[in-house]
């Protein structure tokens, strides 16, 4: 095979593995779509004597709207995808040329183009989904200012981590041989390390206030779990989630000493507690199972072939060439190499999503399991039926759908599980 037909291969097979999940998951989505309309005159049976029939059909109804401005957004999505990577790269390539000669600026450069141009894309979707398709199902709550003000952070705090490390990982790519791969990798790992202990105290708080739970009665049945679990943490905390939206949680961050747990304030305002000690019993299920460290364990294994990945790659000319650089690219600017291949791959391991979905109910189920075994399984079932009322959650999605997406099992299964559990 000659070295024009190798190169368009590798081409060929990212456009068609972009073209490939656009239509799958299109195909999905309008049977999803057509899944939750069809299942919408009904409240199905586990159902019938705790949701409404109108809390049905509100979920049905906002779940129509999401999918529908969602099926817009990927179409738009996946255009863009094409285009940057296609024709977009090599010009704005060329472009920062004009600025600087210092090439591992000019990789800096690039990738800030390439999230500005993003970003600017993907800002009318934000908007509307926010002050639009939220606001119409009255789970807006954020103001104007709120929205812009939180995008200018936003941007400032992802630029101010992620420019240096990038700079770092684009200096050891030239200054540590062969192996800079196994130290870019390093660093990538210490960096992920470092932001589970630093987010809760010094990052998060940049966005949300966070207050330590006040509710006496609250406080003693939350500790009370905590002391039957051995669990220790730095603090209860409630999230002002409130100032942007309806929608409830409750959730654990960052790790060692610095773990906390958080609930959002519209989450404890809808339960009683005795259903937020179930709800938080799931979440120390997922940490009493290991679920957080096999996910960092999954996480440093899938980093660590990427890198070493990257670095088979970026000899290879056809790496370049289908995407409009010269075929040497990689020994002058390897930092290009790296954004072509973080951009190339996803395409190409799409089909992998689906895995992880399923791998992360098996996780769900088994901190239910957890949750059932030291709380009361029935309140965890009313806290559960509440949290997909309240936040209009489909009782009905198409199954094969959400065996592709969701990373949380259906709510019939979900309950039906929970039901069957001998504690």
């Amino acid at each position: 095979m000659g070295s024009t037909e190798t190169f368009t291969l590798f081409g060929g097979l990212v456009l068609l593995a972009i073209l490939l999940q656009y239509a799958i998951e299109t195909y999905l989505l309008r049977r999803h779509l057509r899944y939750v309309a069809a299942h919408r005159g009904a409240v199905p049976a586990p159902f019938g004597d705790t949701i409404a029939l109108s809390d049905h059909q509100r979920a049905a109804d906002y779940t129509l709207a999401k999918g529908s401005f969602s099926y817009l957004e990927a179409t738009v999505g996946v255009v863009v995808s094409i285009a940057l990577l296609f024709f977009g790269l090599a010009w704005l390539w060329g472009l920062t040329a004009s600025v600087t000669s210092a090439i591992w600026i000019r990789e800096l450069l690039l990738i800030a183009f390439m999230s500005i141009i993003t970003g600017v894309i993907s800002l009318p979707f934000s908007y509307y989904s926010t002050f639009s398709i939220e606001e119409r199902f009255g789970f807006n709550k954020t103001t104007q200012v709120t929205f812009w003000t939180d995008l200018i952070k936003g941007t400032l705090v992802s630029a101010a981590l992620l420019l240096p490390l990038l700079a770092l990982v684009f200096w050891l790519m030239r200054a540590s041989g062969s192996l800079w791969w196994l130290y870019a990798w390093s660093l990538f790992i210490g960096f992920q390390l470092l932001m589970l202990a630093i987010y809760p105290t010094f990052i998060a708080p940049i966005f949300n206030k966070f207050t330590p739970l006040a509710k006496e009665d609250t406080k003693a049945a939350i500790e009370g779990l905590m002391k039957r679990t051995d669990f220790e943490s730095n603090g209860l905390y409630v999230m002002d989630g409130s100032k942007r939206s309806a929608h409830g949680n409750a959730y654990f961050t960052g790790f060692g000493k610095a773990k906390r747990i958080v609930f959002f304030d519209t989450l404890l305002e809808k339960l009683t507690n005795s259903e937020i000690v179930a709800v938080l019993a799931h979440e120390l299920g997922h940490f009493k199972r290991k679920h957080i460290v096999k996910r960092i364990v999954f996480m440093a294994f899938a980093s660590l072939a990427f890198f070493a990945a990257t670095a088979w790659a970026m000899q290879q000319p056809w790496l370049y060439t289908p995407f409009g650089f010269a075929a040497d690219t990689g020994k002058t600017a390897p930092g290009v190499a790296l954004i072509l291949f973080s951009m190339a791959l996803p395409a190409l391991l799409f089909w992998l999503g689906p895995l992880g979905a399923a791998y992360s109910r098996k996780h769900e189920f088994e901190a239910d399991a957890y949750a059932a075994a030291v709380s009361d399984k029935s309140d965890l079932i009313v806290a559960l039926t509440k949290l997909y009322r309240d936040n209009a959650n489909t009782l009905t999605p198409d199954p094969m759908y959400s065996a592709y997406h969701h990373s949380h099992p259906p709510a019939m299964i979900r309950i039906a599980h929970l039901q069957g559990l001998h504690t």
